[in-house]
């Protein structure tokens, strides 16, 4: 049953070596459906037209749908991946980092989570089942490496110079409140 008329991307004609919406949606295992979204959209618009009006995608057009579904995979929303493919690199370096940002931030959010669960359930013995790392399996850790107390101050001195940024999440992340981080960044920083 041939598609209903759109508007055509290129002159109706058949292409050696290019693939029907079905075997285009196989070879990235997609839904029909998703890809007439994508078209429908503006994402991912078929390069011509059979006789009998069937889309047809091109090696190109492939390539395009890689790099949708590697920005889907990135958790890119559908308006934000439309202006990483429409715009010049520098457009998708500053929509990649905001999404860097806000995956760092839900990363964050989410240990928090885990620790607060773990205080709430109090049981030690999911530190060993879960894969949460506190201050204390930390501050055990350096020391079973052999550092000391001059040992760990030089530690946090040289994260905190490296990244600053990094070293904050980092304390956020072995679940320290934001009092005592702030107290161990001063530390750091003498």
């Amino acid at each position: 049953m041939p598609e209903s008329k759109t508007k055509q991307s290129a002159p109706a004609r058949d292409f050696a070596g290019s693939m029907t919406i079905g075997e285009l949606s196989k070879r990235f295992s997609l839904s029909r459906s998703t890809l007439l979204y994508y078209d429908s959209i503006g994402l991912l618009k078929p390069s011509a037209r059979s006789k009998a009006n069937y889309r047809r995608y091109t090696q190109e057009d492939a390539g395009r749908l890689e790099r949708i579904c590697m920005y889907r995979q990135m958790g890119l929303s559908m308006v934000s991946i439309g202006e990483i493919l429409k715009s010049p690199k520098s457009s998708a370096r500053n929509i990649l980092e905001k999404r860097l940002l806000a995956l760092a931030k839900e990363i964050c959010r989410l240990r928090e989570q885990q620790h607060m669960i773990i205080r709430m359930l109090g049981d030690r013995s999911l530190r060993k089942r879960i894969p949460v790392l506190d201050r204390e399996g930390w501050v055990s850790l350096l020391r079973a490496c052999g550092l000391d107390e001059d040992g760990m101050h030089k530690w946090h001195q040289e994260f905190e110079k490296l990244s600053p940024l990094l070293h904050q999440e980092f304390l956020e992340g072995l679940g320290i409140s934001g009092k005592e981080i702030e107290v161990i960044r001063q530390w750091s920083q003498t």
